[in-house]
């Protein structure tokens, strides 16, 4: 339990900044430096608690790429969409005078944007977290966060920047998102981060081999032999 809180919590703190910094006065050109680092505070917070994911999509991408449990994924989800609905009813409370102007973004603009920038995010994720070339490495949080930080100047005004599911489940809340684009982050987002962990199992064969010896050991002598 001690890991799904801390994914509730390092997302919650995420959106909460995001909504801080984008609606009323909030930090203006300046959002996008203190989205990537609130991401990254948390990371070096969490990580060594649950791996620090806070986003659905990175979830997926460790899973594939075999360093998170099956029984984990969906807990981490849960926790993750319900730290970004708190955090945007906090934010709703906290500046609720302050004018929502939403988001119309273009449909393939957006898909494309979301996409790229959610592969490279989960890629760098797998590179600096996950890898036995980076294990025990002290950079990793501000290799996570500034590439948030990266996409988010880079085509925040295309898409909003979300590049995570439970971001754009509470830019969602918030109004600054129509429900009915969310379908737009889903399946930019989700699939963004299945290509990236393909890509890094063709990069690192060996890690991939790593990962299948020690699923082959868990198995029962029974399942190993059929196989």
């Amino acid at each position: 339990m001690q890991k799904y809180v801390a994914e509730f919590i390092g997302t919650f703190f995420l959106v909460l900044t995001v909504g801080c910094t984008v609606i009323g006065h909030g930090a203006g050109p300046f959002a996008p430096l203190a989205i990537g680092s609130a991401l990254m505070v948390m990371i070096f917070a969490g990580g060594h608690v649950s791996g620090g994911h806070f986003n659905p999509a990175v979830t997926l991408g460790v899973w594939l790429r075999g360093k998170c449990e099956t029984k984990d994924v969906v807990p981490y989800m849960i926790f993750q969409i319900m730290g970004a609905v708190l955090a945007g009813l906090v934010v709703k409370f906290l500046k609720g005078g302050a004018i929502v102007t939403p988001l119309h973004p273009a449909t393939v603009p957006a898909l494309l944007a979301e996409f790229l920038f959610t592969f490279a995010l989960v890629y760098v994720v797998l590179n600096v977290a996950t890898a036995k070339g980076t294990s025990g490495n002290s950079f990793y949080g501000l290799a996570i966060g500034f590439t948030v930080l990266v996409g988010a100047f880079s085509v925040g005004n295309i898409s909003g920047g979300a590049f995570n599911p439970a971001v754009a489940t509470g830019i969602s809340v918030l109004g600054l998102s129509s429900w009915q684009n969310i379908w737009i982050y889903l399946i930019a987002e989700f699939g963004g981060a299945a290509v990236a962990a393909g890509a890094f199992k063709i990069l690192n064969p060996a890690e991939r081999e790593d990962v299948h010896r020690l699923q082959s050991r868990d198995q029962p002598r029974e399942q190993r032999e059929v196989a």
